[in-house]
């Protein structure tokens, strides 16, 4: 069985369960599939309290596999991972301390011709990992044992021997032996098989059948043949991974890094999986022995799937032989087990994993269409103006895909942000993940969607002015990695393992406290190599606007696991090569925005943050600053730890706006959960705890968070309040830390979407949230003012916060000065606003531009969850648009391709006949400009055009 790997994300901490190897019994044995079998467990041997169980609640989970142990099928009544069915559970006996489950193989797995069953022992919510070791048992009296050879591949040197011997109980039987497919020997009426292969040139894929009774059953093993050393020099432009030739797409070279290894194979669909030494791969002397081969006669635009056979003729102890693996420079992935769980309307026509294969292939295609951008000039928002919304694709619609995010475009516009963060994309492990478990850093999961469908969210969110950050996570990868399992520890020759000694990519133990799947060494040139080679293909092929780097802090080797202390301090190596990765990014793009989550010591976030802001085009890295604990603590309404000046730069010491706030991320529970749960009950006519009122206080929050000067992130769908806790299990309870048993779990499992399917946008305390949150984006994002800056007063439940440009206490005619106030408390306050001068101050939170206030007034009331937004003078955002006749022409008309306006123009929105918006250009356009409209279907739109003046008109466009 597959091994499964349960990851649980706590920041920066990764909790596994340990497992527990259980004793077991079945009677009858050997058993036939037909038979009555019985499982025992020695009760002695599982420690229930270990899983967190009670009344004796032990289940089966179990799987089968066909006579030649090929097809593998889960047990139809296994239920869900964290919710086993019934009729699974053992039957505990409690004077025998045993536990013990009976059923007939064909009837409880419902099939026949069982060759093989699996199972383990597990309790009912397995999540964290709560389960025994995996146990196989083979069915039937007749089974076949292959004794040599002792590997399932043989290296061997041309022109050498093989030999093969065999045994089996159940009776004599009958032996077929075939070489490629054909058959090369037979014996009969033997219980006993040997032979000889000799004089071996050609790899060769041997089956070993024996047939007892009309029963066969096989093995199947191999030999690769040593085709010694090749060594040719290749050209300088050569890369790893594959090449495309673009003069010639009947052609592309693999270039594969492997040192230590004696010789590579490709096997492929090109080659139908079985390479002779024509795939052998020649090594270039001056590339530090790189491998490489160059693939003839492909068909432009087919779907080949390929993989490298590494050989390490005498291999470290531990470590393999022979590992079969996907390229590491993979730009797309096919695999075996989460390939059948992709839904078709996610990614339509996925190729097809190739039959008598194991683990992941690599997709090669030559000639592919190149998708056609509609924005190639993308200006990005101002670091200093971004409202970035972080979003877990698998969470934020029904179908968990790209095509999600971008029919949802208009609630991201109206929203008003200008930057959506996309939690890891790139190929990790399962499908159902939070994507941090990374195998294929340059390949898209499949399980969102196509390449060209995330090129397609990209555009569109550029044609609306809204920039996309990834969220990577190169400090680590995990077990699918090719540059894990090339060079891995297999003590039980399963194929998985972690880094051995000899990894050049890897450390054996992580040098720092955070310590994630298998831990980089970035130290290592091809490490650095590697990583660079995500940061350009991201870039460069999807025209991503932005990295948040993840786990920051592990970029170290000068820490050992157990010295928090030294993580969290300085550390020069760190430094120097984050710094380089930055540099290398904005040598692709000088407006690339860099993000880290380091969360760490405040001098070497400053010498980030500070980094090259002197540029031309002023550089700096922006830090994630987590203020969850001070911004849950002030909405609950407490007293103390509300202090929550680190959400804006001035607190770190930082010289430029570069601090990253935000009061919760996916990282910490949802402050609506915590404010409904554990928020003050003091006052019954403002209990916290009472949904309608912990809503209010979100719309505060906003307030005092998202105005404060410098990037800000929203985690999704805080602005509809969302309250289910980010511990809820796929079972629907909640399974959190609070309980006082640790961290919990369920923290990766698949959240409901309560913000659809009960339409909060419909629900008045739910928009209120997003209608407040949406205004306080476009005041942040339009006026000038909220780059200037700020003062914070906080550590109270009255907090207020100046901003302002220029001399804080001198009037203007512009909008110069903003002053927030909010009550957290449970009961009326009142607030001195302290307007640093007197005069007509505006709430800028109407929209009208109406609602004055007196700037001698030194106290306001406010009731529980109230805030205020004042500004000196009110906001050019009330100005409303004028409808007007521009003299506007737009030709030509019918268009097939483009179409022009005779004026200029700032902004030009098209709208299908029934209101939906399709396309939107920004920018300063000239008169004449050519708008793109190749990608929309013919019919009737609405073009909507606005000039610099506000002035607004709408014309009538028809595409054919």
């Amino acid at each position: 069985m597959k091994k499964l790997i349960l990851i649980f994300f706590l920041f920066a901490n990764w909790c596994f369960a340990q497992q527990q190897t259980v004793t077991h019994a079945i009677a009858p044995f050997p058993f036939e599939e037909n038979d009555n079998i019985t499982i025992t467990i020695e009760g002695s041997t599982v420690n229930e309290a270990t899983w967190g169980i009670s009344g004796n609640a032990l289940y089966l989970w179990a799987w089968s596999y066909n006579t030649n142990l090929s097809d593998q099928q889960d047990c139809p009544t296994n239920g869900a991972w964290d919710n086993s069915n019934e009729t699974n559970r053992f039957t505990y006996n409690a004077g025998l301390d045993t536990y013990t489950i009976s059923f007939v193989p064909t009837s409880f797995f419902s099939r026949p011709d069982i060759g093989r069953i699996g199972f383990l022992v597990k309790a009912k919510d397995a999540s964290g990992d709560k389960k025994s070791q995996d146990i196989l048992e083979n069915v039937g009296a007749f089974q076949l044992s292959l004794n040599a050879p002792s590997e399932s591949t043989t290296i061997l040197a041309s022109g050498d021997n093989l030999n093969i011997s065999a045994s089996n109980t159940g009776g004599h039987a009958n032996y077929t032996l075939k070489a490629n497919g054909s058959v090369i020997d037979t014996q009969s009426g033997i219980s006993s098989y040997s032979y000889t292969d000799s004089n071996i040139i050609v790899n060769k894929n041997y089956t070993l059948e024996a047939t007892v009774d009309g029963v066969t059953k096989t093995k199947d093993f191999s030999v690769l043949v040593d085709p010694g050393s090749s060594f040719s020099v290749m050209p300088e432009t050569y890369l790893d991974g594959i090449n495309y030739h673009e003069s010639d797409p009947t052609t592309a070279t693999l270039v594969l890094y492997a040192p230590s290894k004696d010789f590579v194979y490709v096997a492929g669909s090109f080659n139908n999986w079985q390479p002779d030494t024509s795939y052998a791969m020649q090594q270039d002397p001056s590339r530090n022995n790189k491998f490489w081969i160059t693939i003839n006669g492909l068909t432009p635009g087919q779907i080949e799937t390929f993989q490298y056979w590494v050989v390490d003729e005498n291999p470290i102890a531990n470590s393999p032989a022979m590992v079969k693996t996907a390229d590491p420079y993979s730009t797309l992935v096919l695999s075996p087990f989460d390939d059948p769980y992709i839904p078709a309307s996610t990614y339509p026509n996925l190729p097809v994993y190739p039959a008598g294969q194991e683990r992941e292939v690599t997709v090669l295609q030559t000639g592919k269409t190149a998708y056609n951008w509609q924005v190639t000039d993308f200006a990005k928002p101002k670091k200093e103006d971004l409202v970035i919304y972080e979003v877990l694709i698998r969470d934020f619609d029904a179908n968990r895909n790209f095509q999600d995010i971008i029919d949802k475009i208009d609630y991201f516009k109206n929203l008003n942000i200008n930057a959506i963060e996309l939690m890891p994309i790139m190929e990790f492990e399962g499908n159902e993940s939070w994507g941090y478990n990374t195998s294929f850093h340059m390949a898209l999961d499949k399980f969102y969607g196509t390449e060209n469908k995330l090129k397609e969210l990209v555009d569109v969110c550029h044609q609306n002015g809204i920039a996309v950050i990834l969220d990577v996570a190169l400090n680590h990868a995990f077990g699918r990695n090719p540059m894990v399992r090339m060079w891995m520890n297999d003590p039980d020759n399963d194929g998985w393992g972690e880094p051995s000694s000899e990894n050049p990519y890897f450390n054996q133990t992580a040098t720092h406290t955070y310590s994630v799947g298998s831990d980089f060494d970035h130290s290592n040139s091809f490490t650095q190599v590697y990583t660079k080679r995500v940061v350009k293909h991201w870039i460069e092929e999807f025209n991503i606007d932005g990295f948040r780097w993840d786990l920051t802090k592990g970029f170290t080797q000068n820490c050992t696991s157990a010295d928090e202390s030294c993580t969290n301090s300085y550390q020069q190596d760190r430094v120097d090569v984050l710094k380089d990765y930055a540099d290398y990014s904005w040598s692709l793009d000088e407006t690339h925005y860099v993000i880290f989550e380091h969360l760490g010591a405040s001098n070497e976030e400053q010498e980030w943050a500070n980094y090259r802001i002197g540029d031309a085009i002023p550089k700096g890295v922006m830090m994630w600053s987590e203020m969850w604990t001070s911004y849950k603590n002030l909405a609950q309404g407490q007293t103390s730890d509300i202090n929550i000046d680190g959400i804006g730069h001035t607190a770190h010491g930082f010289t430029q706006k570069r601090t990253l706030g935000y009061p919760e991320s996916h990282d910490k529970d949802r402050i609506m959960y915590e404010m409904t749960q554990f928020g003050s009950a003091t006052n019954p006519s403002h209990d916290v705890t009472e949904l309608q009122n912990a809503l209010k206080r979100m719309s505060a929050i906003g307030a005092v968070s998202l105005t404060v000067p410098g990037p800000k992130m929203v985690w999704h769908f805080a602005e509809l309040g969302m309250d289910n806790s980010i511990w809820t299990c796929n079972s629907g309870v909640v399974n959190s830390d609070y309980d006082g048993n640790g961290d919990g779990d369920c923290k990766l499992d698949t959240k409901p979407q309560p913000q659809w399917t009960e339409n909060w946008l419909a629900d008045t305390n739910r928009s209120q949230v997003y209608s407040n949150w949406s205004r306080l984006n476009a005041l942040k994002v339009n006026e000038a003012v909220f780059e200037g800056d700020y003062n914070i007063t906080s550590g109270t439940q009255t907090p207020r916060i100046s901003i302002y440009t220029g001399n804080e206490n001198t009037s203007g005619s512009e909008l110069k000065n903003v002053i927030v106030i909010a009550n957290f408390a449970v009961t009326n306050k009142t607030i001195n606003p302290n307007f640093p001068y007197t005069g007509t101050w505006y709430d800028l939170m109407d929209e009208s531009g109406n609602s004055t206030i007196d700037g001698a007034t030194t106290s306001i009331n406010l009731a529980p969850s109230e805030f205020r937004v004042y500004g000196n003078q009110a906001s050019t955002l009330a100005t409303t648009s004028i409808e007007t006749e521009l003299d506007l022409k737009l030709f030509p008309n019918p268009a097939k391709k483009s179409f022009s306006i005779n004026k200029n123009l700032k902004t030009l929105s098209v709208y299908s006949i029934t209101g939906k918006l399709v396309k939107t250009f920004r920018g300063n356009f000239i008169k004449g400009h050519n708008f793109n409209i190749t990608d929309l279907k013919a019919g009737l739109y609405l073009v909507k055009i606005s000039n610099n003046l506000s002035e607004v008109n709408t014309l009538k466009l028809v595409k054919f």
